[in-house]
């Protein structure tokens, strides 16, 4: 998860600067707590699905269970106008991404230092 937050939002978020969905698409009052930053991407969606992504090998059952909340992270980040459909994609990518590097970081250790 810290990998994906890094990434969403330490990298791509500073090089992507995009403004959040415009308010009058958003259908209820919640709009106002959105934050000020980029929408581009879903820090939110890549954290979860960075965590799911990484359970998902070694503890199958426990990745199923919590892609349902991993799914609605990311419906609920367009819902509330925060992230556009576009910025939870690319957060889903960066959390896949980040998964796939953390659990492949002990083996390329071992196979470059052993």
């Amino acid at each position: 998860m810290a990998v994906a937050e890094l990434l969403s939002n330490g990298v791509v978020k500073q090089l992507v600067e995009r403004r959040r969905p415009p308010k009058e698409w958003v259908p209820h009052d919640d709009v106002e707590d959105r934050p000020d930053s980029s929408s581009f991407p879903s820090g939110h969606t890549a954290a979860a699905v960075a965590f799911t992504a990484a359970m998902a090998p070694s503890r199958p059952w426990v990745a199923a269970v919590c892609a349902v909340p991993t799914v609605l992270v990311a419906i609920e980040r367009v819902h509330s106008g925060a992230h556009y459909p576009s910025d939870v994609a690319a957060g889903a990518a960066i959390g896949l991404a980040a998964a796939t590097l953390v659990r492949a970081t002990p083996r390329l250790v071992v196979r470059h230092t052993g």
